[in-house]
């Protein structure tokens, strides 16, 4: 797979939504240089026991449940921001695991994920033509020439950020805040608290039991330490390929190329042409991978990425996010997954239900409407059953923040409500209260599904 790759041959393709207007090339170049030599934000280890779980997502023994921040900014990092945020992905993931009976794999939008592909390079107020913001790694968000302009000493800041939102990830994993008691009190609050608390206090309630049940024959995190850490892991967009090249490094123990900025990197919609750069760099790196999927893929085109991207057909090397619509996914997505399936690719296949799902409201803001992000899950689980495949996770934008950036969920967020504490960086995301509610929507699915299953194997 590697024949004639190595990290820098992504520079003889095209780039697209990678900036060219740094005005010091050669300062570029410096801080490039000065990555190389940085220590390793990952471990090759940590991305092959990330390969292996996804390998059971791809085999039906597993789910993925993969969500953080739209993009992570300089000036919203704080120790509370990544505590909420992880705290809520594994609230979520409880519900999942209990609802639809297999262990949930949990990774999280964190700890890179900064840089966004845009609609257009350059952005025009009041008469004013500056670059459009595409990232706190690459340039701020104040409409100011200043701001606007391209630096890289960013990278050297997101690189720091990544690192210490990393170590403190490992200390919330291993250090006794994920125990297992501690997070059901956690959903407990939420189950009071939401308007529609009655509906979610069913599997509430059977959650409190199991917990009693285990506690009664003493199976507590005292006795079974693995009740109180988890198994977490990282994952960006890898769009800005002379960051990444500077952070690949030969893994010792097996001599392949690792990308050791995250656990795991994917491919966005705008950046997956089979002659273009960023399958160019991702084919050559041994971390599982990841790319969307969007409405315009067809089923040849996505066969012809498999055969790029994971030629050997290894389970947990690729998974594949659709990112249709609401209204899109039933005509779009059938035909991708009876292709990868009748080929036997041995693919995961995740959901994408937030970029398809994009509208301005009539007060100028993007948003989300919860219902059409719901509708897109249900129908994403509804047609992996009817193909035969492995419905495998869901990819969500969110933070654990009392943000109003989408609209609906149990307290009806309105358009008028919308400017209360929109805070995004860039694209809306799910809040605490939303994202958990979804989970809950999910695990009736999940449950109905299971139950369904072991109805028809019993008959």
């Amino acid at each position: 797979m590697t024949e004639h790759w190595n990290p820098a041959s992504w520079r003889a393709k095209t780039a697209k939504h990678i900036p060219e207007d740094y005005p010091d090339l050669e300062a570029l170049t410096r801080v490039e240089q000065t990555l190389r030599g940085m220590p390793p934000l990952v471990f090759a280890g940590e991305a092959r026991r990330l390969k292996q779980l996804l390998g059971d997502v791809a085999e039906g023994r597993a789910f993925l449940l993969q969500g953080g921040d739209c993009a992570e900014s300089f000036k919203e990092f704080h120790a509370d921001n990544i505590r909420d945020t992880f705290r809520l992905i594994l609230q979520m993931a409880v519900v999942l695991t209990f609802a639809g009976g297999k262990p949930v794999v949990k990774v999280g939008r964190m700890a890179g994920q900064f840089a966004k592909p845009r609609s257009s390079p350059t952005e025009t107020v009041d008469g004013v033509t500056l670059p459009s913001y595409r990232g706190d790694n690459i340039n701020g968000m104040e409409f100011t020439p200043e701001q606007r302009t391209p630096d890289p000493q960013r990278l050297l800041q997101a690189y720091a950020q990544a690192s210490s939102t990393l170590n403190l990830l490992r200390a919330f994993a291993g250090g006794g805040y994920a125990d297992l008691y501690n997070i059901h009190r956690w959903t407990l609050g939420f189950v009071n608290d939401s308007p529609q608390g009655a509906r979610y206090r069913e599997l509430s309630e059977k959650i409190s039991e199991a917990l009693t049940f285990m506690a009664a024959v003493g199976v507590t995190p005292e006795t079974a330490p693995d009740l109180k850490r988890v198994e977490f892991f990282t994952a960006h967009e890898a769009l800005l390929l002379g960051f990444e090249e500077a952070m690949t490094r030969i893994d010792s123990t097996s001599g392949d190329w690792y990308d050791t900025s995250a656990h795991m990197v994917w491919i966005g919609e705008r950046t997956r042409q089979l002659d273009g750069a960023h399958v160019e760099y991702f084919r050559g790196i041994r971390n599982p991978i990841g790319c969307k999927v969007g409405p315009t893929m067809e089923p040849d085109e996505v066969l012809r990425l498999i055969d790029v991207l994971n030629p050997k057909n290894e389970p947990g090397r690729l998974t594949l996010y659709g990112r249709f619509g609401h209204d899109k996914v039933a005509d779009r997505l059938p035909r991708l997954l009876e292709a990868t399936k009748k080929d036997g690719r041995a693919v995961v296949w995740a959901i994408d239900p937030m970029h398809g799902n994009t509208l301005t409201a009539a007060n100028g803001y993007k948003t989300r409407p919860f219902d059409r992000i719901l509708s897109e899950v249900k129908s994403f689980v509804e047609i992996c059953k009817a193909e035969g495949v492995h419905p495998g996770g869901v990819h969500l934008e969110m933070t654990g923040q009392n943000v109003t950036e989408c609209l609906g969920g149990a307290r009806a967020l309105a358009e008028g409500d919308l400017a209360d504490r929109y805070h995004t960086h860039c694209d809306p995301r799910l809040n605490g209260e939303q994202a958990l509610e979804l989970a809950f929507l999910v695990a009736e699915k999940l449950k109905e599904d299971r139950l369904a299953e072991a109805l028809r194997a019993a008959l």
